[in-house]
């Protein structure tokens, strides 16, 4: 990356952060035009369309977890069409196989072969529209995608599209006829996030855009896959200093050792902390981390990692306020 960085407050008087800031502006126009074009369809949410391009940017999978017609498939297909990919949809059911997400082979009479059929996983962008409902065993066929960027059908392997995410979507208030994701599902999401009812005033410009016409048929690709694994490479190079490492670190082991939890984070949740950091730390115009970056991630990528106890749930206590009273106690580096 070929970037000016500032140190320290330079002659123009502005501060390190909005030194950042400029440089994104100036330097990054792709991520402007990337959000710019989520908030025409996303009103009103920047933080949560800030998830999810950290996700893009590190190559993570997302969970959205919100009521329903709040915008979840929206913006996903937002995203998939800003950046000009293959976008596939799975509704997922009781009833759902997993050959229908990965594919299968299929006898052909006329050359008396099998020839394999891909499903719809082979693509850039997949969404497993309310993954909850269907069988941990259907679940399951997306462990390997979201963890390896593969899927193994009948002992061959089979390399998915890069880049490569999925984005599942799940109901929190409907328990019927849901199977709840085991936690080697949860922990292969690199963030969750909940996009929430828009504010009044933000709503009735909802009203407004959609009265004419549907605001997501006017996006057109303001990024194409070439770019977007161009910049997922400048994020893998991004420096993390050890004592930020050490700073992951500290906060992870916090949580193994918490008697509020029967589960805290593994090994995979310390390593997605870090790629969440090192693209935030892009998307503010730095090549290096700064324990802000980590601050700003932990509460996307930590909290349904852990698993609570019976006496916290019933206490009332979420796994969000358990990383904030964590993140609190742990010294930031300077």
């Amino acid at each position: 990356m070929d970037r000016a960085f500032c140190a320290a407050p330079g002659s123009n008087g502005m501060t390190l952060q909005e030194a950042d800031v400029t440089t994104v502006r100036s330097e990054n126009p792709r991520l402007s035009r990337l959000k710019g074009n989520l908030q025409t369809v996303i009103y009103g949410k920047p933080e949560s369309i800030d998830v999810v391009i950290v996700a893009l940017l590190a190559g993570g999978s997302i969970l959205i977890e919100d009521v329903p017609g709040v915008g979840k498939t929206t913006l996903a297909k937002a995203l998939a069409k800003s950046i000009d990919a293959k976008f596939r949809r799975i509704q997922f059911t009781p009833d759902l196989l997993p050959a229908d997400i990965l594919g299968s082979s299929v006898y052909n009479p006329v050359s008396g072969e099998f020839r394999f059929e891909p499903g719809p996983i082979f693509c850039n962008i997949l969404l497993a529209d309310e993954i909850n409902r269907a069988s941990p065993r259907t679940q399951s066929a997306l462990l390997e995608a979201m963890n390896e960027s593969q899927a193994t059908i009948e002992g061959q392997r089979h390399p998915l599209p890069q880049p490569f995410l999925v984005i599942a979507t799940e109901n929190p208030l409907e328990f019927h006829g849901t199977y709840p994701l085991p936690e080697a599902q949860l922990d292969r999401f690199l963030v969750r996030l909940g996009i929430g009812y828009p504010a009044a005033e933000v709503e009735v410009d909802v009203l407004k855009s959609h009265s004419r016409s549907e605001p997501l048929d006017k996006i057109e690709p303001t990024l194409n896959l070439e770019e977007v694994c161009e910049m997922q490479r400048e994020v893998a190079a991004i420096h993390v200093d050890d004592s930020i490492l050490q700073y992951i670190v500290e906060i992870v082991h916090a949580t193994r050792y918490d008697n509020r939890l029967q589960l805290g984070i593994s090994t995979r949740g310390t390593l997605m902390l870090g790629r969440a950091a090192r693209a935030r730390a892009y998307c503010e115009g730095r090549d290096y981390v700064i324990p802000d970056d980590v601050l700003w991630c932990a509460p996307h990528v930590l909290p349904h990692r852990m698993v609570l106890t019976s006496k916290t749930r019933y206490g009332g206590v979420t796994a969000k306020q358990i990383v904030a009273d964590i993140v609190g106690r742990i010294k930031i580096p300077v």
